[in-house]
């Protein structure tokens, strides 16, 4: 009986901010303390950025801007440049100026997704 009151009591104040940062969490896991939110709707339609929007909105996390679309075109110029000078190296038969293009193009497409994240 006591647990079960512990929990009305928890119910009542509503979702309390969880330790690790909200992108971090599972999708059930924000679904969760979504549902413990006062006059919110369809939380299980929702989907992760979704979800996450709504918790910083009710916690009032401000949301930090990583994304620079001019820099990720930017990017995505420079990686199809390189695309083309290592087909350009893979005809000639340059095996190791290949690799090395590879590489480069690997890490601007994780540049990306970083700023995309």
């Amino acid at each position: 009986m006591a647990e079960e009151e512990k929990e009305i009591e928890e119910e009542k104040k509503g979702p309390s901010l969880p330790s690790k940062p909200l992108e971090k969490l599972t999708i059930k896991e924000l679904r969760e303390i979504a549902l413990k939110i006062p006059n919110v709707q369809g939380v299980h339609g929702m989907n992760k950025a979704e979800l996450v929007a709504l918790l910083k909105d009710y916690f009032g996390i401000k949301e930090e801007k990583k994304r620079d679309v001019a820099s990720i075109r930017e990017l995505k110029k420079k990686i199809r440049e390189l695309k083309a000078k290592r087909e350009e190296a893979r005809s000639k038969g340059d095996k190791k100026i290949v690799n090395i293009l590879r590489r480069r193009i690997s890490r601007l497409k994780k540049k990306t997704r970083r700023l995309v994240a």
